[in-house]
Formats: C-alpha cells, structure tokens, sequence
C-alpha cells in the first residue's frame, strides 16, 4: 500500500476526511489503527457506513496493523491511516511503523491543554511523543485540511518552550 497520508485525528472519519483529504490523496482505502474501534462491532459498522462503497475500509488495532504492514510511499493503493491519538501513532511506530510524515488534524484534550492551532489541543505527554518522532526524524505538520498552510509543529514547539522558559524564569 501507498500510504499518502498519515494523520492523527480523534474523530477519525468524518466530513474532513471524506471530502477533502479523499480527493486531494485519491486514496482508494483508509485504515483505521485503533484498539478501541477495532474491538467495537458497533463503531467499526457506523464507520465503514460512512465512507462511499468504492473506498475499502479496514480497522486494525495498533499492534495488528503495526505488524502487518511497513511504510511506503511509492506504488500500490493509495491509503490513508489514520490513529485517534498521538499516544497510538508513537506506539505504531515504536512497534515498527516507520513512517517519514505525520499529519496533526484534530486532537482535543480537557486537562492540561496548550492550544497549537484552532482544533489541536495537546497535553505534555502530546508534547513529548510528538518530540520523540520528530528526533526519529518524523516530519510533523498540523492542519485539518489540504488547503491550509501547514504548521511546522518543531517550530510552535520551540516557541513555546521558549515562552514557558521565559514565564518561569519570571516566577524564580
């Protein structure tokens, strides 16, 4: 499989995917890697409902998908994988799956949020995971859409790193 986009999304397929990423991909599958949908007859129903009849859809759980597949980016069925959280796209790929871009559209988390961009909301541990792919040499990029320019996350991360610096060597 030609896996033409790799992205991070909580709400997994919805009208983003559908209608933008799809067409600007022309990916003819999508997997979802997500022990908890994988193991929901319900969820992987409604979801497999919602993508048009001639896109394949698999659901894997991480170590599954992990397992059976390698990165490629050149030939075979243009696919788009897509995780529900960071956390599972760094088990992915400490698992094995070692992709060269990752896309943030969507992550949203209530407690100990820092806002990156208008729908991506990350935790420390966000942070830190994403960090740890970037020094693997993962190119990390946030937008929701293919028309949006996309942000560089080493960039808003060293920003913000340096802000929090400064604001705590204001407290001390």
């Amino acid at each position: 499989m030609d896996f033409s986009l790799v992205r991070v999304d909580n709400r997994l397929v919805h009208g983003q995917i559908l209608e933008a990423w799809l067409p600007y991909t022309k990916a003819a599958s999508i997997i979802i890697a997500d022990d908890d949908v994988a193991g929901d007859f319900f969820r992987e129903t409604v979801i497999k409902m919602a993508v048009p009849s001639d896109i394949e859809v698999l659901v894997f759980t991480i170590e599954e998908f992990s397992r059976l597949y390698t990165y490629n980016h050149s030939g075979g069925k243009r696919t788009i994988l897509l995780f529900s959280t960071i956390g599972n796209a760094l088990r992915s790929y400490d698992l094995g799956f070692k992709f060269r871009k990752l896309n943030i559209g969507n992550v949203y988390n209530e407690e100990g949020k820092i806002r990156f961009a208008a729908s991506i909301f990350l935790t420390e541990k966000d942070i830190r995971d994403l960090q740890s792919m970037s020094e693997a040499g993962v190119i990390i990029d946030l937008r929701c859409v293919p028309r949006d320019k996309p942000l560089n996350f080493g960039d808003i991360a060293g920003k913000i790193s340096a802000a929090s610096r400064s604001s705590s060597d204001e407290q001390g």
